[in-house]
């Protein structure tokens, strides 16, 4: 009776191997297309608000890297016009603002939102890096809906 179920048992496991030996099919998926994101082109915005105008044109390429103008003509102030060169990490667009203002070349780090097809500009502390006015924490950046740049026609 031990033969036997000795017997029994090895004709068994050889059984099982047999049918163990065919793996199941994997069938690969298909590859995931890379996401291309085209240049946006350029792009206008503007904020007229009690006598004070600012207007922001810029353009994206593939990388999220910005390059435009930024000007700012404040009631009771000096007009500011200057160039913008940065980068749209999400929807926030961090850029270096190069600007002449009474004769004087600065720069500052600018911020804005993108929020339901306009721009917010972004506001914190600030400390001077590098001779260069930069965000103390960009993490604590507030953005007041009053200061929205709204898109507009670009001129040519």
């Amino acid at each position: 009776m031990k033969k036997v179920l000795l017997l029994a048992a090895i004709i068994c496991s050889f059984a099982s191997c047999k049918k163990n030996t065919t793996a199941p099919e994997i069938i690969p998926s298909a590859p995931k297309e890379a996401e291309i994101v085209e240049p946006a082109g350029n792009q206008c915005y503007a904020s007229t608000r009690d006598s004070s105008i600012v207007s922001l044109s810029f353009n994206v390429n593939s990388h999220q890297e910005v390059n435009g103008k930024l000007d700012y003509n404040l009631y009771g102030k000096d007009k500011n016009e200057g160039t913008i060169i940065g980068n749209m990490k999400g929807d926030t667009l961090i850029a270096d603002y190069t600007f002449m203002s009474e004769g004087v070349s600065s720069v500052r780090e600018v911020a804005f939102l993108q929020k339901d097809g306009a721009f917010i500009m972004g506001y914190g502390d600030v400390v001077e890096s590098n001779k260069k006015v930069v965000f103390k924490d960009k993490t604590k950046l507030k953005f007041d809906a009053d200061n929205t740049l709204v898109k507009v026609d670009c001129k040519e």
